[in-house]
Formats: structure tokens, sequence, C-alpha cells
């Protein structure tokens, strides 16, 4: 799960982005929180896809990774959210994938989850509910074709790593375009202080929204400086943020969590377009425990103080804005599918440089 090229990350690039980072500077600088990709591509075939997943735990026993999910704009999916806003929790993988790919990476992970908690399901009346998210990718893969199919859900949960994340064309970003650059995954993480306790706060994007006027980076008008090789006249995409800390949260502080996520994005310039499915989740890795059903009557669980959170809601937008910067920094040179003909370019790094010289 190494970077596949030698292209810089945003801050190698000289980018001022505030806050402390982790040593990877990804969502996998949250002790246990592991990821993988299965990134396909086959232009004769008009491939251009793939799946991402994210395991929040990495132990064989089910337990409950407690959650808080929220969605600035419901033009997309994600699977298992109902559960989630009323139960604080959800039991398993996180996947990302295209519009089409939901249902194959959906099946996928239920299969991957009844191997993977083997005696819990052959034991239990127990019951799969991944969490599956997505963004339309059709401008560049055949999204029709139904190229995803469970066994690259699979694949990219076997393919699980705790260390550096791939970014852009990697998984399900393999085929996403954001403010009409070549997008996709990206990643970024804060290391804050909270209540005498340090603590990390770290994103995951599937970066696919915007139109080129919008973009800012770090308060420079980004878009309107590069007009060309524009693709859109609106809003064609969508943005699946994920959020994860170690931090001891309850439900309801994890959604106000996942709230945050909608100013991270906003910060990149999308006002949350009508088209796009700017959908969020925030997940936590303290209080492991049973599931609730074995758990003792009275369950007792750590939580910070929700009225001290206000560092960590900073970390997160931090997180969230260099992600998606990370997303395009990463991006390269792709042909378009449906219009065929025209390229989606990579964002030119050195007249970024040159506009924060």
């Amino acid at each position: 799960m190494t970077q596949t090229t030698a292209r810089p990350r945003a801050r190698d690039l000289g980018l001022p982005f505030p806050g402390t980072p982790g040593p990877l500077n990804a969502i996998t600088d949250v002790p246990g929180v592991a990821v993988g990709f299965c990134t396909l591509t086959d232009p004769a075939r008009r491939m251009r896809t793939g799946v991402t997943a994210i395991l929040p735990r990495p132990s064989t026993q089910p337990q409950p990774v407690w959650a808080g999910q929220f969605a600035l704009n419901g033009n997309g999916e994600m699977t298992g959210t109902h559960w989630i806003n009323d139960a604080g929790y959800f039991l398993g993988p996180i996947l990302i994938t295209n519009t089409h790919g939901v249902g194959a990476a959906h099946l996928g992970a239920t299969r991957w989850m009844i191997g993977h908690y083997a005696e819990y399901f052959a034991r239990e009346h127990a019951w799969a509910m991944p969490v599956v998210a997505e963004t339309y990718d059709g401008v560049l893969n055949d999204i029709n074709a139904l190229h995803v199919q469970p066994d690259h859900a699979i694949a990219a949960l076997e393919a699980r790593s705790f260390g550096p994340v791939a970014e852009g064309s990697t998984g399900g970003g393999n085929g996403m375009i954001c403010y009409e650059f070549k997008g996709g995954t990206g990643t970024a993480s804060r290391r804050i202080d909270l209540g005498g306790q340090a603590h990390t706060v770290a994103a995951l994007v599937q970066a696919n929204h915007g139109i080129r006027p919008w973009l800012t980076i770090l308060g420079k008008p980004v878009g309107q400086l590069m007009p060309e090789d524009a693709l859109y006249s609106g809003e064609m995409g969508s943005i699946i943020v994920i959020v994860a800390t170690d931090a001891p949260l309850s439900g309801l502080a994890l959604r106000q969590v996942a709230k945050r996520a909608a100013i991270g994005i906003g910060r990149g310039g999308t006002p949350g377009g009508n088209n796009s499915g700017d959908i969020f989740l925030a997940f936590s890795t303290a209080n492991q425990g049973p599931m609730p059903q074995f758990a003792p009557a009275v369950a007792l669980k750590a939580e910070l103080n929700i009225d001290l959170l206000d560092p960590l809601y900073l970390a997160a937008v931090q997180a969230i804005e260099e992600a998606v910067v990370n997303a395009l920094v990463a991006g390269e040179d792709v042909p378009t599918v449906k219009p065929a003909g025209l390229t989606c370019r990579a964002l030119d790094h050195a007249r970024l440089q040159a506009i924060f010289a």
C-alpha cells in the first residue's frame, strides 16, 4: 500500500497547512486503523475504478466501533447509517467505491465479515451491516459496465495495511475528479492534546466534487488562476469523508465531529452542490469491548467532556482540508471515457507552488 509513484504530497510542495500532523500524516496514524485498496485500470475496457477499504479494529472478534454520521447533501449513498444514527456504532469495515459498485462491495464485505468473524456468525443470530459509500466515476470509467465485483471488495480488505496510504488514483478514488482536476483518495492527520492526553484525529476522503472556479487552497483562488481544461458546466460529483480518532467520544460527540467535515471541505471552496453527495462518518477506536448483547446491563465507557472538544473539531477540519489537497496533488492526466476524447488534467505542481511563492 505504499505510494505507487514518486509524486509529492501537498506539504512537500511547501503549502503552509496549519496544525501538527502525525508521523504518516494519514488516517493510519490512528492506532489500529488499517487501509487497503483494490485498484482496477484497463483502458481497453474503459475501466478506471476500484474499492477502498478501511478497517477500524484489527480484532477477529466482533467489537462495536462507536460512530456518528452526517450528510451535508444527500445525493449519494452510505449504507448502514440508519443504525449508526440510532445505536451510535457499527461493526466491521468501511468501503468506498463507485455509485454502481455499492451492491457488489456490500456483498463482498458481507462475505468477508462472515469469514473474518466466523465463530460469531456461526454461533449467534448475527447479521452483517457494513458501511459502503460511493462517488460517481462515470466520466473516467464505464460505470455501467459494473466492473466492481464482490471479490474486489474482499481483495481491498485483504490488502489492508497499517502503514502509509497511497493517494490519488487508488482504490475507489481511481476514477474520481475533484474541482475538474484529477482527484481521488486523500488523507491527513493531526495530533492534539485534550484533557492532558495526546490524541490523533485523521481523515480519509474520496474527493470527486466541485467545479474549477470554486477551488480555493489556503485562501488562494487556485481554480480561477488555472481555468484551462475544465470539464463541466456544473457540479457532477460527490465527496465521502471518513474521520477517525482514538479520543474517547460519545456517539453524539462523533456526530458533531462528522458535521465539521462540511467546514473542512468548504475551506476548499465547495458550497455543497445539489448534485454532490457530501456524506461524512466519524468513528472512535476508543472504548474497545464486546458487542452490546454480551456487555453488562450497565455499560461503562470513557467519554471526553463535549465542552472540551473545540480543538478536536479544529483538528478534524484541518485534516480534511489537507486530505482534499493531497488527493489533488497526487493526480495525473487521465483520458475521459464519457465524453471520450478529453483529458482530465492533474493539478500543476509548479503553478501551484508559484501561487504560494
